[in-house]
């Protein structure tokens, strides 16, 4: 069963939409026991980095979810998803993150225009399962403030002020920083690649 981690701030319609034009089955969980069911889990994010963390503990799962990804079930964490993964970040200093990756979530600095919003080119820097069929530098949509860095587990990154992780692949656990389910053909594809691998 895939499931999509529910915390009432996630971009769930989107992310739906794709499973369903894609014809993937799933089920939206908010506990976990739907997370100990789940074959694959997808964190969707859109919102507050403390936000989704405190939710994570008031609804008894982040626990859960840590033991989950390490023992082995494929997760995709989408943007915000992606930023959870990691130690913490400067969005909510005082809130722990999943800790899966070490680093900090960082805030753009710069005179572009803050939020990064729209389309732009992710260039791979190594082999990545998520953006197999997809031509080899796609551009795909993004809206965030907030970047991860550039560690071992990243497989492409964007350049938008600065250098900073649009993939991230390491064994069973993906992240992606830009929102596959508004990026068209292209992001149903990297979705897909998801569920078949």
């Amino acid at each position: 069963m895939i499931a999509i981690f529910d915390y009432a701030a996630g971009n769930l319609q989107s992310v739906k939409n794709t499973l369903d034009a894609i014809g993937a089955p799933y089920e939206l969980v908010r506990d976990s026991a739907g997370l100990r069911r789940a074959s694959k889990i997808i964190l969707p994010g859109v919102g507050h980095f403390g936000q989704l963390t405190r939710a994570l503990e008031e609804l008894g799962v982040r626990g859960t979810l840590i033991e989950r990804i390490r023992a082995g079930v494929p997760f995709l964490g989408i943007c915000l998803g992606l930023q959870a993964l990691f130690t913490s970040s400067e969005e909510a200093p005082e809130e722990r993150g999943l800790g899966i990756f070490e680093g900090t979530v960082a805030r753009f600095q710069g005179r572009e225009r803050i939020p990064h919003m729209g389309w732009n080119q992710v260039q791979p820097i190594r082999e990545t399962r998520l953006l197999r069929g997809a031509c080899d530098s796609p551009f795909l949509y993004f809206a965030h403030s907030y970047y991860c860095p550039v560690v071992p587990a990243t497989a492409a990154i964007c350049d938008y002020i600065v250098p900073y992780t649009a993939v991230l692949e390491q064994e069973n656990v993906s992240g992606v920083q830009f929102h596959p389910e508004k990026s068209g053909a292209i992001g149903q594809t990297i979705v897909r690649n998801f569920i078949d691998n």
